[in-house]
């Protein structure tokens, strides 16, 4: 009751704990149809959780055909007001293509600001995508760092990676020496020819 009373002030907070006994079965007269109308309104009505189960439930055709589209709108309601659960879907939308076309670099912004907002599974992705210039400039350093804050917040594959990554900077730091090394060799050889052809002339 209390619930209703605030919802009939159009308190969004409301709308959603409404929707949300309704899709439990604890109104007397639970309603899905019901549940989705104060879902929507409770997301027009900027609240973020409700935006992002709104957009759950057009992904997943909850309440009638799916809309990829719509769910990527609703999705990117509720992650630019800092959803970290909204960020990783858009990012995934972008990542994947759902109901938008692949898109690498918006993909990389929002799991960039997921993984800024500590979400494992971003910083991962995050990491992946600065090793294979995935959205982003390739960067091992980048990657080597997001690696190691994902193992440091317990996913199990990223020491591994990190590690890979370590290995591979200092291969390529290696390669880089050693071919400056080449160059100025040639450089010297090139220097000295030029001089004694200048001091064989007549």
């Amino acid at each position: 009751r209390q619930f209703q009373s605030l919802s009939s002030q159009g308190v969004a907070a409301a709308d959603y704990n409404l929707a949300v006994m309704h899709l439990q079965g604890e109104m007397p007269k639970s309603s899905s149809v019901q549940a989705r109308r104060l879902l929507q309104r409770a997301a027009k009505g900027g609240f973020v959780t409700a935006q992002f189960m709104l957009a759950q439930t057009l992904e997943s055709g909850q309440f009638a055909a799916r809309d990829l589209a719509l769910a990527l709108h609703w999705y990117l309601l509720a992650a630019n007001h800092g959803s970290v659960d909204a960020q990783v879907a858009a990012a995934t939308a972008f990542y994947l293509g759902r109901g938008v076309a692949k898109d690498y670099v918006q993909a990389a912004q929002w799991y960039r600001a997921a993984a800024q907002g500590g979400d494992i599974g971003a910083q991962y992705l995050l990491a992946s995508m600065y090793e294979q210039g995935d959205g982003v400039a390739r960067d091992l350093r980048l990657a080597r760092y997001w690696y190691e804050i994902a193992a440091k917040n317990g996913d199990d594959a990223a020491p591994i990676k990190a590690r890979e990554i370590a290995a591979k900077m200092l291969a390529e730091d290696i390669e880089a020496a050693e071919r400056a090394e080449r160059t100025e060799r040639t450089e010297r050889t090139e220097r000295a020819t030029s001089t004694g052809a200048a001091n064989n002339r007549p």
